[in-house]
């Protein structure tokens, strides 16, 4: 079988369970990990393809994920391609792609391993926050014009680091238009202790938070709690975002109530 994938996530888990050498292409945008970048040519962005270069590898199966990669989708599908498109947006959703990925490359019990190791992770975070006291409030942003809170699983992986998404009720919708924040006076009300921000691949500009217009009265400007957490690791829909991803929210967490809790 001859794969390519036009997201990371299926590129680190294909990885991951010891199924790399199916890979013939990836997307530009693949960091992790850092070998697949170095050895497999690179056939798409996040929204576009090399159609040609695709078919030119001649794959058996190409692998993208959501709604946004529907019109590379269907242009491959018309040129007589096999297409798996992943849908999730939650924490669930992320370990049953490891695991349906891995009966496609008939690597089922490597991924099931894989999936074991990721839920104890899990586990013991969801142990270790539940003895929580104070509660951190959090505002994700995901984008900053116009503001856009974070993605199911981020609010999942916050709750789970022992923090409080003040936009969990965000959650619910799969596409980033239902998560714009119409008027930033909402946060402001909201006053978030932390705020998390990863500007879809975009670098993030601390000035440019603390700036708006009476922000200053956030606890979160107010005190420096102000972070960055770099796309690849927490706004991938796979592996990335239930190891580092996770490890770099609950180091702030933990970091915050060490500061500012007695």
């Amino acid at each position: 079988m001859r794969i390519i994938c036009l997201t990371e996530e299926t590129t680190e888990t294909l990885y991951a369970i010891g199924a790399d050498e199916l890979i013939v292409g990836i997307s530009g945008f693949t960091v992790r990990p850092t070998i697949a970048r170095k050895t497999k040519p690179k056939v798409s962005t996040y929204l576009d393809a090399n159609i040609d270069e695709i078919l030119a590898l001649k794959p058996d199966l190409v692998l993208a994920w959501s709604d946004l990669q529907a019109n590379i989708c269907a242009q491959l599908i018309n040129k007589g391609i096999a297409v798996h498109c992943f849908n999730h947006r939650s924490i669930d959703g992320i370990l049953e792609m490891i695991s349906m990925l891995g009966r496609i490359v008939n690597k089922s019990e490597e991924a099931e391993a894989y999936r074991a190791f990721l839920e104890r992770r899990i586990e013991e975070m969801a142990e270790k926050s539940s003895h929580i006291i104070t509660r951190p409030r959090i505002y994700f942003e995901e984008w900053f014009d116009p503001l856009i809170s974070g993605i199911s699983w981020v609010s999942e992986i916050i709750e789970l680091c022992g923090g409080i998404d003040i936009f969990a009720e965000h959650r619910k919708h799969q596409d980033a238009k239902s998560r714009i924040i119409e008027h930033d006076n909402i946060i402001i009300e909201k006053n978030p202790d932390i705020i998390l921000a990863s500007w879809c691949g975009k670098g993030v500009k601390k000035e440019k938070i603390t700036s708006r217009i009476g922000w200053d009265a956030i606890n979160a400007v107010r005190n420096n709690q102000i972070f960055e957490i770099k796309s690849p690791i927490i706004l991938q829909p796979g592996p990335a975002a239930l190891t580092e991803g996770m490890d770099a929210v609950q180091s702030i967490i933990d970091a915050w109530h060490q500061n500012f809790t007695k």
